[in-house]
């Protein structure tokens, strides 16, 4: 991977904030790279995705992009050295990427908006318990055959919590 260009973005906290807040913890992922046929339209669902969700760009340089969220970035690449001309989540490697989401509402503005920006309901017959009645999720495909399943907490929590 090419370094990201981080440009004005700094990549972790600014100066003077806590030291909790600074470091990152052992076992904290810090990032994940995505290798993807087409970036432009990767752009556009991951894009959408990852501001929906908080991350903020971190880089932009010639075939990639990233975003950030805390101490852990997402990169998007469309490498030369690719193998396939699309993920095939039923492979051995990565099935899906599973994000927390604030309440069942986000979840279901964030399927409301998916099809406009990309992504697909997957089980939709199912939707929003295609994990178990105790599991409110919306599992969600791109166009390149990238998983992101959108969890809520099942039941209302109290602030705070």
């Amino acid at each position: 991977m090419s370094e990201p260009d981080q440009g004005s973005v700094s990549a972790w906290p600014e100066q003077g904030t806590a030291p909790t807040a600074r470091r990152a913890t052992t076992g904290m992922i810090h990032h994940l790279e995505f290798w993807v046929p087409d970036l432009d339209r990767a752009v556009v669902s991951w894009g959408w995705l990852l501001d929906e969700l908080g991350y903020k760009p971190f880089g932009d340089w010639p075939g990639g992009r990233s975003w950030r969220s805390g101490h852990t970035y997402i990169v998007i690449e469309q490498s030369p050295d690719r193998t396939a001309g699309r993920h095939d989540r039923c492979r051995p490697g990565l099935n899906h990427l599973a994000f927390h989401v604030a309440d069942q509402e986000q979840v279901d503005k964030l399927v409301a908006s998916a099809p406009n920006n990309g992504w697909r309901l997957m089980f939709p017959e199912r939707y929003p318990h295609a994990g178990g009645e105790g599991h409110y999720a919306a599992y969600l495909e791109n166009a390149d055959g990238f998983e992101a399943e959108l969890v809520a907490p099942s039941t209302p929590q109290p602030p705070d919590a």
